[in-house]
């Protein structure tokens, strides 16, 4: 009997720890790739942001009956900080915009008037751009707002980011195209919950700004509007460096510009 028992446990390790052992190593590999995508998509989140920056910009408007340009001055801390104000063209000069942690507000300095946005509202266009009050100020990182695939290619490394369940968004999915040489992003594609691309983001003219190579160029095309695009030029970036906590408050955003 003993003999019997032996024999059939024998015989059920044998069977069963091969794949057992697989099934062990598909899951280790799945986590390891997950594990990739997240430091990834790590890389892209902070890559015009890092621990702090500050920035001078231009942004191009352009519809299929107007455009126009402005020029933008940008601070930073992290994810959660922001301040932008408008240097021209002169009709909008001094407009500003800060975000603290969650909370976004707007100051128009024609009308002297701080208008706070609501979280519905983030995702509404900025200025009039093909950028919503998010882009423009990531409200929220997005490896804590989405899950995360990893695909690879020969030349590229693809994420598909799917918006984890707590996380308020517009899109269903986006999609991250990722040059695997350079390891900086390429393309951007966000999509609707119906799984239609809606929008899609381009980086190009690489430079080198603070030690580091950065797509200096951001065009945003929102694939329902002919002939619409929104171009994010920047001219100057310097990254980690010390800026004063002065520049990220309302009595800041009131200030006046000459």
């Amino acid at each position: 009997m003993q003999k019997t028992q032996a024999l059939i446990i024998s015989l059920l390790i044998h069977l069963f720890s091969p794949s057992l052992f697989a099934q062990s190593s598909i899951d280790a590999e799945q986590e390891q790739q997950t594990n990739q995508g997240v430091e990834l998509l790590k890389k892209v989140d902070e890559l015009y942001r890092s621990e702090s920056s500050t920035a001078i910009m231009s942004m191009q408007i352009v519809t299929a009956n107007w455009s126009r340009t402005l020029e933008m001055q940008a601070w930073s801390i992290g994810m959660d900080d922001t301040f932008i104000r408008i240097l021209s063209p002169k009709k909008d000069r001094g407009v500003a915009t800060l975000k603290i942690g969650r909370e976004m507000w707007n100051y128009f300095p024609k009308i002297n008037k701080v208008i706070k946005v609501p979280p519905s509202m983030m995702m509404g266009s900025w200025m009039g751009s093909d950028f919503t009050n998010d882009d423009l100020v990531r409200e929220s990182s997005l490896v804590q707002e989405y899950n995360v695939a990893l695909d690879d290619d020969a030349e590229h490394h693809q994420l598909t980011l799917l918006p984890k369940q707590q996380t308020a968004t517009v899109w269903g999915k986006i999609e991250v195209l990722i040059d695997k040489v350079s390891l900086l992003p390429i393309e951007q594609s966000y999509f609707n919950e119906r799984g239609e691309k809606i929008r899609v983001m381009r980086f190009s003219d690489i430079k080198r700004f603070s030690g580091r190579d950065i797509p200096a160029t951001m065009t945003m095309t929102p694939l329902n509007k002919q002939g619409q695009k929104t171009v994010v030029h920047y001219q100057q970036l310097e990254l980690d460096v010390e800026i004063d906590e002065d520049v990220f408050t309302l009595r800041n955003l009131k200030k006046r510009v000459h």
